[in-house]
């Protein structure tokens, strides 16, 4: 009977070593998909922002993308500097115009890439990918 239990003990910790890093897996791609869709709220919320101040007159395409990046900013994205912003103002909408604001922005994973390479070597799993948020208004 003493043999037997010791057996079951060695059986535990391969069942322990396998699933481990599985579960860590998954742990942190709750977390990174939890961080990625708050960027893309960010995103969208200075897409958004954007869009408001340049239905106005009074301020200039270099005035609107300094608002859309303290915006970002403020919502602590990093490398907000390096995110595309695209103005397009006077675009046809319905029976009068709009202004657009496209805003592209470059994520990184931080953890899951690596973790996703420990459990499976060569994958693209966690791989950089540019995220996209626009938003339009009507002018004024």
């Amino acid at each position: 009977m003493h043999k037997r239990l010791r057996n079951q003990r060695g059986a535990a910790l391969i069942e322990t070593a396998i699933t481990i890093p599985l579960v860590l897996l998954v742990a942190v791609a709750i977390f990174e998909f939890g961080r990625a869709y708050q960027t893309w709220q960010v995103l969208t919320n200075a897409a958004r922002e954007g869009a408001r101040v340049a239905v106005l007159e009074a301020y200039t395409d270099d005035q609107v993308r300094t608002i859309v990046r303290n915006y970002m900013v403020g919502g602590s994205l990093p490398n907000a500097s390096t995110a595309g912003i695209t103005i397009v103002r006077n675009e046809p909408f319905m029976s009068n115009t709009a202004s657009r604001i496209t805003v592209d922005y470059p994520f990184q994973f931080m953890v899951l890439n690596p973790v996703a390479n420990m459990v499976r070597g060569g994958t693209s799993l966690g791989a950089p990918l540019t995220m996209h948020s626009s938003s339009m208004m009507r002018n004024e």
